[in-house]
């Protein structure tokens, strides 16, 4: 198998796995941390934009190359195997790739967050040094 095959082979392990952790996330059987991590994992990587946009470069498609594949490693390493061999069963029957508008919101939220940070160091050095 040439690289390319193999990274196709990657990339479907990474999107089903990504829909196993979203079915997880909801399944009262997953252990409350696991939950949380899938979660916050299947949230951001089926949002429909990025914490960091993919224009920046190399920082752009770090988060795409580091943040989810570590959340997903996480998320697998919490939640019991014969339960994940079940959840990516469902995922590979879902067969299509469910958005996350609380990962949009979430993202979004970020971004404000630190705006709001930004904005007000920058208005208490301007207007409070004295």
């Amino acid at each position: 198998m040439n690289l390319a095959d193999r990274l196709k082979v990657a990339a479907k392990r990474l999107k089903r796995d990504v829909v196993a952790l979203w079915l997880a996330a909801r399944d009262p059987d997953t252990p409350l941390a696991a939950r949380l991590v899938a979660f916050l994992t299947a949230a951001y990587a089926l949002s429909p934009i990025d914490l960091i946009p993919d224009v920046i470069p190399v920082l752009g498609l770090l988060d795409d190359l580091v943040l989810v594949p570590a959340g997903i490693w996480l998320a697998l390493r919490l939640i019991p195997k014969t339960q994940i061999s079940r959840l990516r069963r469902q995922a590979e029957a879902i067969g299509r790739r469910p958005k996350s508008r609380l990962g949009l919101v979430l993202v979004v939220a970020i971004w404000m967050s630190g705006l709001a940070l930004v904005l007000h160091v920058t208005w208490s050095r301007l207007f409070t040094a004295g």
